[in-house]
């Protein structure tokens, strides 16, 4: 388990990280999300070892990270947004330079290197020179050099920054196959990435922890939650007097028309569920519910939001 507390980061007067807390358990991939000069890095630095914390507590699998870094880093891999690479180094090389570091010799050395080679997908570049390898490569190779001790705990920096839709895909579905027996931290500002592969969420904005939950839930918090899309066959400006009045419509918008039937957006109160209501209004006029769509809720809303928000009041304080 990853257990932070009270933690705090100051560079001069300014403030980085902003006493957040926080638990992580195994089996969990923990999207840490924030715009560009969050607090993400700093935060993932100190939890690393890397970086001294100003004030407040780090646990890795019980280890204290301030007081015994060296032990905790045995507990962690760490793959920072820019990971150092020897380029006249081979994927392989590296690899075993890093298995070497890591205090593994002989047949334990390679055994461990051909299983991060294959986990990864670098089979086939395995003696190509760094220098010559597309950033997806070295991406993954950085990938592959904090896997090489088996960490329990993984903390990735913008693991997929840089590199196009496919390539993602292959990073995103290695972190899937891992997460089941780690805790995987990925810091990211891209939204998709959070909602492509993580069980939890947090954003942080100016240094503090503004929100925590599984994506699904903070998505509920959008402005767009439960907003339901109708295509109904009823005359128009019926339908839209009809839904309207239904108790928790807060709007009716309508979206187009055509042929008799009707799209209507209704908009509802405080996020409650449309769907029950609209079908036994439809029921009653005898109209026809072609289709029905409730919208989830987007977190690219609740991002901004929060972010937003709390740039405005930094700029008018």
């Amino acid at each position: 388990m990853i257990k932070v507390e009270h933690l705090v980061k100051r560079f001069g007067l300014r403030k980085a990280v902003d006493d957040i807390s926080f638990e992580v358990e195994k089996g969990t991939v923990l999207g840490f999300l924030g715009p560009n000069g969050a607090g993400k890095t700093t935060t993932i630095r100190m939890m690393a070892g890397y970086l001294p914390a100003t004030s407040g507590r780090i646990w890795v699998n019980g280890i204290d990270v301030n007081e015994d870094p060296v032990r905790a880093q045995r507990q962690i891999g760490y793959m920072p947004e820019n990971t150092p690479l020897y380029d006249e180094m081979t994927a392989g090389g590296f690899l075993e330079f890093v298995a070497e570091i890591r205090g593994f010799r002989g047949a334990e050395r390679s055994r461990r290197v051909d299983e991060v080679l294959d986990s990864c997908m670098l089979g086939s570049v395995r003696h190509q020179p760094i220098e010559t390898l597309s950033k997806g490569y070295r991406r993954r190779t950085c990938l592959a050099q904090t896997l090489i001790h088996d960490p329990p705990v993984l903390l990735l920096d913008e693991p997929t920054e840089g590199l196009d839709p496919n390539q993602k895909q292959v990073v995103r579905d290695m972190i899937e196959r891992m997460a089941k027996d780690k805790i995987i931290m990925l810091s990211t500002h891209v939204l998709e990435e959070v909602e492509a592969v993580c069980s939890r969420a947090m954003i942080i904005s100016e240094g503090r922890l503004k929100a925590d939950g599984a994506p699904a839930e903070l998505k509920k918090r959008s402005a767009s939650y439960n907003v339901l899309t109708v295509e109904v066959l009823a005359p128009a400006e019926e339908a839209a007097k009809v839904f309207g009045a239904i108790p928790d419509v807060e709007r009716v918008e309508p979206v187009t028309e055509a042929g008799g039937k009707q799209v209507l957006r209704l908009i509802p109160k405080d996020r409650q569920s449309l769907a029950v209501g609209v079908i036994e209004a439809a029921a009653r006029h005898k109209w026809m519910v072609v289709g029905m769509r409730s919208d989830s809720g987007r977190l690219d809303e609740v991002f901004r939001q929060i972010t937003t928000t709390d740039d405005v009041i930094r700029r008018s304080a």
